[in-house]
């Protein structure tokens, strides 16, 4: 009778090691990429105070263009929630055209490779290193990031 416990006691404890072994595996919920998508995941190694801190998304694409104009693709970056998991990812489904200013452009001068973000604003999204930043592109479509930090000092508004 003893023996049957031991052995019972021990199945249990493999299988609950087994079991929280999967469960702390985030990227469980972050299915492979679609065909014709990339997936990119980004895990922030962790900070004191993660409060003060916001990643910045930058989905864009290496093309050869002249150096003297500013370029920029349309599209969106979309935020979702998993089912069942409750994790965020972050999707952009498809480039728009490329566009930019207009500056006369001597047609002899040489084409650089220059990285083209999506236009807008700045993406920024919560810092968490507890869980990566998992974001699924178009194939030939990179994504960048940078690392924001607010400032130490606390400023106060004047009453206007």
């Amino acid at each position: 009778m003893k023996t049957i416990w031991i052995i019972t006691a021990a199945l249990f404890l493999v299988a609950a090691a087994a079991t929280s072994g999967r469960a702390a595996d985030p990227m469980q919920a972050f299915p492979p990429a679609e065909e014709g998508q990339v997936r990119y995941v980004l895990q922030l190694p962790p900070q004191a105070d993660e409060s003060t801190f916001h990643v910045e998304l930058i989905v864009g694409k290496t093309v050869r263009i002249d150096k003297e104009n500013r370029y920029f693709f349309g599209g969106s970056i979309q935020e979702e929630t998993i089912a069942g998991w409750g994790y965020p990812r972050y999707t952009v489904e498809k480039l728009g055209p490329m566009a930019g200013t207009l500056m006369a452009v001597d047609p002899d001068a040489p084409k650089v490779s220059r990285f083209v973000p999506l236009a807008g604003e700045p993406y920024l999204i919560r810092y968490n290193s507890r869980l990566p930043i998992v974001v699924y592109v178009p194939e030939g479509v990179e994504v960048h990031y940078r690392v924001w930090q607010a400032g130490q000092e606390i400023e106060a508004m004047e009453r206007g």
